[in-house]
């Protein structure tokens, strides 16, 4: 079995790690097994044998998948699968991904609500580290909760955030003037916890998308909202996890931007 402590092969050379070491490491540190979730996560698709390069991706896509064969990866780490516990017919675009990543030997492992929660690698933990949250404590089931080293405007927290992914930010102003310091953080579709983050007493929430169905609860409850798209807060699992990997075994990475806007 592959020592996952060793050190990277002498520049110029291809380390190749046993696929099934790695996915087994994989499992393991993101702890799959201990979540209850609609993605199936874990390995999606089985490809080569061994590893020699990876692609990270937000999203399983025919897009995603040609690029992640181009830059010559044989296993690509997604946030969001082929699989969501259900069977599928192997037609029209499912099988023109399938057969595309299998094609080129490729492999995809999926990692969903594993990712968002991890303590370490995880979309939220690493969205607070950017945004030097203090005294931060899970919350949300997935996301993270904690404060400022001090209070922004709502309009300068916004800016901050988008500069922080890229994306403009749709912000609902519930606080009433109310400026953000006591932070609640949940990446992707978390637009449901705006009751739990104001029980939890937050001024602030964090997330990816809106739901209309949540519109006035942010309003009646008197919390700030800001949505910065499910994409943009779910790029940086993937991207801490594809670096703790090359940490840990020595393959290189890379990142495949493919925004999508929401």
């Amino acid at each position: 079995m592959t020592d996952p402590t060793a050190p990277a092969y002498p520049e110029g050379q291809r380390r190749a790690v046993p696929l099934a070491d790695l996915t087994s490491w994989l499992d393991s540190y993101l702890k799959i097994a201990d979540f209850k979730d609609w993605s199936n996560n874990g390995l999606q698709v089985e490809g080569n044998s061994a590893v020699t390069r990876i692609a990270a991706s937000v999203d399983t896509s025919q897009r995603s998948i040609e690029d992640a064969v181009a830059s010559g990866a044989n296993l690509m780490l997604v946030h969001h699968g082929l699989f969501w516990n259900k069977p599928l017919m192997v037609t029209g675009p499912h099988r023109r991904r399938l057969q595309a990543a299998l094609d080129a030997g490729l492999s995809i492992y999926a990692a969903h609500l594993p990712l968002d929660a991890h303590p370490e690698v995880g979309n939220n933990v690493m969205m607070a580290s950017a945004l030097s949250l203090q005294h931060t404590a899970p919350a949300f089931g997935i996301g993270q909760m904690g404060e400022l080293p001090y209070e922004l405007t709502l309009q300068d927290f916004a800016e901050r955030v988008q500069k922080l992914t890229g994306e403009i930010c749709l912000v609902h102003g519930g606080g009433g003037g109310t400026g953000v310091h006591k932070l609640g953080i949940v990446s992707g579709s978390g637009a449901g916890y705006i009751e739990e983050a104001a029980r939890l007493g937050l001024d602030t929430l964090l997330t990816g998308e809106p739901e209309h169905k949540h519109f006035h609860d942010a309003f009646e409850l008197g919390l700030n909202v800001v949505y910065a798209g499910h994409y943009e807060t779910e790029v940086f699992g993937v991207r801490a996890l594809a670096a703790r990997i090359e940490e840990q075994f020595g393959l290189p990475w890379q990142f495949l931007h493919l925004p999508t806007g929401l």
